[in-house]
């Protein structure tokens, strides 16, 4: 057997590659059905941007004309909604989306938070699988179940015990001032609250479960307590993840219609009790649209329509940002 010294140059050359030039790269091979499956999912995502587009496109053309006759400025901060009058003011609308949206995230986010943390740090697995379940079932309740159990349950008791009291210990506040009815921000800011509860809980436990636990066990070893382990190692690494989820459950709030319809009153004025009658976008869409008179009329309600689409885009735009806040510092630590 010859040694490679005795092998000839040209022979020493094509074995170890000429100096400074890259051996020659195999061509690559196609694999047809990689490159179809490849295509097709390219397609679909562009279609999902295609159906937006169209959405955006159709109530723009039917909404054009009312904005145009009003004015967008006016559109969006007049108060008055006169359809007979060709009057459109979309003001009491998106104040009472905001408002009942924002109830139901001050009441939803602290429970759901909780609900997470106690499921997947301190219940023990048998509690754990009899919780879940409620959760998920709350998940597939229809919008217009809860609205009806708000009429019948939640109205008489916000009526008769809950507003009361909070008229007497919190009256001095503009928020709870007023008539206690029942019907208004509050009632529909608690029922969304209900329905966004398993949103929340839900993402927030599969988040919380991605945490190594070598993490948790690094604060107990160096003396924390289970709920300092908890605050400083579980919930940082999970931040982004939570706030992903609570925006998600604030998008359910926002166009939500039905029981919200059923339960604020449907008066488009703007107050600051939460006690009191409002209005929101999608329940006066699901109201108007179909005994609208006019083309004005119906171009308001598909400008409303919008509306809240421009809202829903700002809410992702924004989500995706605090998203990106929370993995930086002790969200980015890895175990």
């Amino acid at each position: 057997m010859e040694s490679p010294s005795s092998l000839p140059a040209s022979d020493l050359t094509l074995a170890a590659g000429e100096p400074g030039r890259a051996p020659e790269a195999a061509p690559a091979r196609v694999n047809l059905p990689d490159r179809a499956w490849a295509v097709l999912l390219t397609a679909l995502g562009l279609g999902v941007l295609l159906v937006a587009a169209v959405i955006v496109g159709e109530l723009w053309r039917i909404g054009a004309p009312a904005i145009s006759h009003t004015g967008l400025k006016d559109f969006v901060t007049r108060s008055t909604w006169d359809p007979t009058r060709d009057i459109f003011g979309a003001a009491p609308y998106i104040y009472g989306t905001l408002v009942t949206s924002a109830v139901a995230l001050v009441i939803a986010l602290p429970i759901s938070i909780g609900l997470a943390l106690f499921l997947t740090e301190m219940a023990p697995p048998s509690v754990r699988s009899v919780v879940t379940f409620p959760i998920a079932l709350l998940a597939g309740i229809p919008s217009v179940v809860y609205g009806l159990w708000g009429l019948f349950v939640l109205v008489p008791v916000l009526r008769n015990r809950a507003e009361p009291f909070l008229q007497r210990t919190l009256g001095f506040l503009p928020l709870f001032q007023g008539a206690p009815i029942g019907l208004g921000y509050l009632a529909a800011g608690v029922i969304l609250a209900i329905m966004i509860l398993p949103t929340i809980t839900s993402i927030s436990i599969e988040v919380l479960q991605t945490v190594p636990g070598s993490l948790r066990e690094a604060a107990l070893a160096l003396g924390a307590t289970r709920w300092e382990a908890i605050r400083l190692a579980v919930v940082p690494y999970a931040r982004a993840g939570i706030v992903g989820a609570t925006m998600l459950g604030l998008g359910r709030a926002l166009g939500e219609t039905m029981a919200v319809t059923m339960l604020i009153g449907n008066s488009p004025t703007i107050r600051a009790s939460l006690f009191a009658p409002g209005y929101s976008l999608p329940a006066v869409i699901a109201n108007e649209f179909a005994e609208a008179t006019g083309a004005l009329h119906t171009g308001a309600l598909a400008a409303l329509g919008l509306l809240l689409f421009a809202v829903t885009v700002l809410l992702n735009v924004v989500a995706r940002l605090l998203v990106r806040l929370s993995r930086r510092g002790p969200a980015r630590v890895r175990a």
